[in-house]
């Protein structure tokens, strides 16, 4: 089992970023030293999981750590900061820092490397998140030892669960929708002002109606899915809105 840092300073080593097409070195203890930060180590860039479920996860989750009241969300991972700023880039990951921890040091001094030489990777860090305020490291979501590469409590569901504990959430959301649809924005509207946050795939953007009546039975639009659930039309949004306050 690795061991929690938790309580302590985080470590003074220096990271790489980039800035107008140049590497930056930054100082780890300086940038984690002042206000809430949310830290996401993994493996890898473009490595499967990583990209498919981790990163993506504290990108949809982003305005609602905002809103509880975090200043940085940082992805680590022991790679170059090309590489690093690459991922980003593919992963339309506007709003949070992706950095290289290249020598490994921080990783090192956290505890967390693993040599994944087995894998032609070298060493990496292993899963992990952590919550630091002004330098100090207040919580921390180690991935279990079980196999290679675990996934169970470094996702942001479980940050999140943990800064705001009464959270309600519907779970996933997604409208099928055409553009300039009036029942479309009123669905949109009733999402909006319900502070649901909610992805759209449009007719024409690689959807047509044959594709939204496979998904939903009907040939027309918006169709609503809520946690892989089909709820309907903007009046069935709202019914259904109303019945989840109660």
């Amino acid at each position: 089992m690795r061991a929690s840092r938790e309580g302590q300073k985080v470590p003074d080593v220096q990271l790489a970023g980039m800035k107008d097409g140049s590497v930056l070195g930054v100082s780890s203890a300086e940038l984690l030293g002042r206000g809430r930060s949310i830290v996401f180590a993994l493996p890898g860039a473009f490595t499967p999981t990583c990209s498919t479920a981790h990163v993506p996860g504290y990108v949809a989750l982003l305005n609602e750590f905002k809103a509880a009241g975090i200043d940085n969300i940082i992805c680590l991972a022991v790679n170059d900061p090309y590489v690093m700023q690459a991922w980003h880039e593919s992963e339309r990951a506007q709003g949070i820092e992706f950095l290289a921890d290249p020598f490994a040091e921080f990783t090192t001094a956290m505890g967390m490397a693993i040599d994944h030489r087995d894998s032609l990777l070298g060493i990496r860090s292993w899963r992990y998140s952590m919550l630091v305020e002004d330098g100090t490291i207040q919580k921390m979501f180690i991935e279990p030892e079980e196999g290679d590469d675990p996934f169970k409590v470094s996702d942001a569901e479980t940050m999140l669960r943990y800064l705001r504990p009464d959270r309600r959430t519907l779970g996933p959301v997604l409208m099928l929708a055409r553009h300039g649809c009036p029942y479309c924005q009123k669905a949109k509207d009733l999402l909006t002002e319900h502070g649901i946050r909610f992805d759209t795939v449009y007719l024409g953007d690689e959807l047509t109606m044959q594709g939204v009546k496979a998904a939903s039975g009907a040939s027309k639009v918006p169709q609503v899915f809520v946690d892989g659930k089909l709820v309907g039309g903007s009046d069935r949004l709202a019914e259904y809105l109303q019945t989840a306050k109660k």
